[in-house]
């Protein structure tokens, strides 16, 4: 083989390195979102899983729990949103800005 063919290689490897210590290090990262100016807050870590969701009791109102649904909705849909910029960021450093299949 030539030396150009195993040099990449080498980098691949490395580069395979790299984002599995990424992804490991995103997986102790953590968001944080809020809706209903505050009343409900999402935190989520950097796989997208959540990790909780935390209500103020003085939202929840059985006449209305449509409006503590919306809020929960919005609050998560925001934390998913911050998660998938922070993978988008650290990914981006490491790779480059390529959108390597597999990879959020």
């Amino acid at each position: 083989m030539n030396k150009n063919f195993m040099r990449q290689i080498k980098q691949v490897q490395e580069l395979q390195a790299k984002l599995a210590k990424a992804q490991e290090e995103l997986a102790s990262l953590k968001v944080e979102a809020t809706s209903g100016g505050g009343a409900v807050k999402v935190v989520m870590d950097g796989k997208q899983k959540v990790l909780s969701i935390k209500i103020s009791p003085e939202v929840v109102n059985p006449q209305d729990v449509e409006l503590l649904e919306d809020m929960i909705m919005a609050a998560v849909n925001e934390a998913q949103e911050k998660s998938q910029a922070l993978i988008s960021s650290r990914l981006g450093q490491i790779t480059g800005g390529l959108k390597l299949p597999g990879l959020m």
